[in-house]
């Protein structure tokens, strides 16, 4: 068994890579929409991608669980919460908002998360803890108040469309936390989440106008979805895979390489700059992060 101080810095690396990796999707999701692609379209492409690649990782040892009722409804649910809907949300939001704003609203998602695992008695009252999400909210409102936030003052309503996706991955983090059956593993919890979520998908984006027909066209948004899928398939997977290696406690602040990550990947990238308020709101929910980790005499092991 590795040392403990080899054991955090694997740590150390791995979180820092799929932060920067994950982070790096936000652009990617971008420039997906930059030409009128529709959200029901993208996520159809999305899963089907995310199954292709996780099939070939489960060809190589994966380990299939016993499927049951009680396992169907767990992919139907984190399918639901993991992906469609926050994808949903955040593929209208992205067609609106630059993307270190979005990249600021899903660092949001710890914050969240320990407000709804109060509700439920999954975690004690702290007061420090709530002060991070008093002063994470009060980065939303940096955003959404003042005119001069945004480069346009009229999508600032688009920030309550962005905040439904970390509404959702708290959600999804909760209810894992709760309903996780025995015998799933990361990288078949998200295959089958995102076969179920296909069957989801595929008549709404059909039904609603929205289908991407890839034989028509295949430029820079559609090769933009393509990567965008494939290392969220992996990234996610990877995450999951994380949280059992170095713990919850060292986990939850993969939210720090993945705010930073998009926000800067998107000044390079997308050519964005932004105004005092967004630098404003970045540094104070950087601060609501430090605030909200949970405090545990077990750093990361």
């Amino acid at each position: 068994m590795a040392r403990p101080g080899v054991r955090l810095a694997i740590a150390w690396f791995i979180l820092i890579v799929l932060g920067a990796a994950w982070g790096g999707t936000i652009p990617l999701t971008k420039i997906a929409v930059s030409e009128g692609n529709q959200p029901f379209g993208l996520i159809f492409w999305q899963l089907v991608i995310s199954v292709l690649v996780l099939a070939i990782v489960q060809a190589f040892g994966g380990a299939w669980p016993k499927i049951n009722k009680q396992m169907v409804l767990y992919f139907i649910v984190v399918g639901l919460l993991g992906t469609i809907l926050p994808n949903s949300f955040s593929y209208l939001a992205a067609a609106h908002l630059p993307g270190g704003v979005l990249s600021i609203m899903i660092a949001t998602v710890p914050m969240f998360t320990l407000v709804m695992a109060l509700a439920l008695r999954l975690e004690q009252p702290s007061l420090i803890r709530l002060l991070g999400v008093v002063i994470g909210f009060g980065a939303m409102l940096m955003l959404i108040l003042p005119d001069t936030s945004l480069p346009d003052p009229s999508k600032a309503l688009f920030i309550l469309v962005a905040v439904v996706a970390p509404v959702c991955y708290a959600s999804e983090a909760n209810y894992v936390a709760l309903k996780a059956p025995e015998g799933t593993d990361p990288v078949s919890t998200v295959f089958l989440s995102s076969l179920i979520g296909i069957a989801f998908v595929a008549p709404l984006a059909i039904g609603s106008g929205q289908w991407i027909d890839p034989t028509e066209e295949f430029g820079k948004p559609e090769w933009a979805l393509v990567a965008s899928a494939i290392i969220h398939a992996i990234t996610y997977c990877a995450y999951l895979w994380l949280i059992r290696f170095g713990g919850p406690v060292f986990s939850v602040q993969m939210a720090y390489p993945v705010t930073l990550s998009g926000v800067f990947l998107s000044m390079y990238f997308l050519d964005e700059t932004y105004s005092g308020w967004v630098w404003g709101a970045l540094i104070a929910v950087i601060i609501g992060l430090v605030l909200v980790q949970p405090r545990s005499h077990e750093a990361s092991t």
